[in-house]
């Protein structure tokens, strides 16, 4: 397992420094337009202003010289500053304790009801609740999550009274259990259908009816033995899931007053502020490389037969 993990570390390495590499080009690079539009409000820039950023920033040497600086920068842990002047080191670190909050609690929310859901409907397939699995998380999936979003604004929060209807600056828990079931609702009908068709597939398995057979307590069996290599599909989901719900949270985090990334990655695109988009999108590539290694390292713990050498 050591060997495994130390070859899947250095792995790391070279995809993180090619995503990178792309973030980098794309967004920093290839992006149109003049950078220093609107930084000096309806006046053009003065030459001295637009000479001094551009050497600051390097705007004025080659693309793989400008990268070679930043990932200097990035591996002592500077992220830069942006044309303003504002570290961004500080404006990751406002923004993003917001996103993984409200990200943690959707990839609960989303595990346990999905799970929960999808257990249930798989061990009674075909049943009242089976159905009903199938056609709500068919709804899920249909519609866009804003639209979730204002529904449940709306009803919940100005109608019924029952939450309130924005997030404040304090962001407690129980704030943000409706954006939370927003933002994974399309990923919580995913791992119910995930589960029980693992559910479904597994309990006609060799083991489950020996298990049966030696007369073991339905719960011991569908817990220890069935739900465990049933697990595998869904922890891919959930491990895969939690950089996808950081970088989707845009539309939550806009309708629910939610002062994350999203918001901050849409007002950096639409100033040019590239170093912000760029910083925060490696951010999001680490959480989805290192959530990989947590999953891959989990399938051994939930399957005896998996083994890493």
């Amino acid at each position: 397992m050591g060997r495994y993990l130390l070859r899947r570390l250095l792995q790391l390495v070279p995809v993180f420094i090619g995503t990178t590499l792309l973030i980098y080009v794309l967004v920093w690079v290839m992006v149109p337009g003049d950078p220093f539009a609107g930084k000096c409000g309806e006046r053009p820039c003065p030459p001295g202003f637009v000479a001094m950023m551009t050497e600051k920033f390097h705007l004025d040497q080659p693309w793989y010289v400008q990268y070679a600086h930043y990932m200097q920068n990035l591996f002592q842990g500077d992220f830069g500053t942006t044309f303003s002047g504002r570290s961004i080191n500080d404006i990751i670190a406002s923004a993003y304790p917001n996103t993984l909050k409200l990200a943690l609690v959707a990839l609960a929310i989303e595990a346990i009801i999905g799970l929960t859901a999808g257990v249930l409907s798989g061990l009674r397939r075909n049943g009242f609740l089976d159905n009903l699995v199938l056609v709500s998380t068919l709804f899920l999936i249909a519609l866009p999550i804003f639209v979730i979003g204002f529904l449940l604004q709306w009803l919940l929060g100005v109608q019924w009274h029952i939450v309130e209807p924005t997030v404040s600056n304090e962001m407690r828990l129980s704030e943000l259990i409706m954006p939370g079931f927003v933002l994974g609702s399309i990923s919580m009908a995913y791992i119910a259908r995930v589960a029980r068709t693992s559910i479904s597939e597994n309990r006609r398995s060799d083991y489950v009816r020996t298990a049966i057979a030696k007369g073991l307590p339905m719960r011991r069996v569908v817990g220890v033995h069935l739900l465990r290599n049933s697990l595998i599909p869904v922890v891919t989901l959930l491990g895969t899931d939690l950089g996808a719900l950081m970088g989707g949270a845009i539309v939550t985090e806009g309708i629910f007053n939610i002062k994350g990334i999203g918001g901050t990655v849409y007002r950096s695109i639409t100033t040019k502020e590239s170093a912000t988009v760029v910083s925060i999108v490696v951010i999001l590539v680490l959480v989805y490389l290192l959530m990989n290694l947590l999953v891959d390292l989990l399938y051994a713990a939930l399957d005896p037969r998996i083994r890493y050498e």
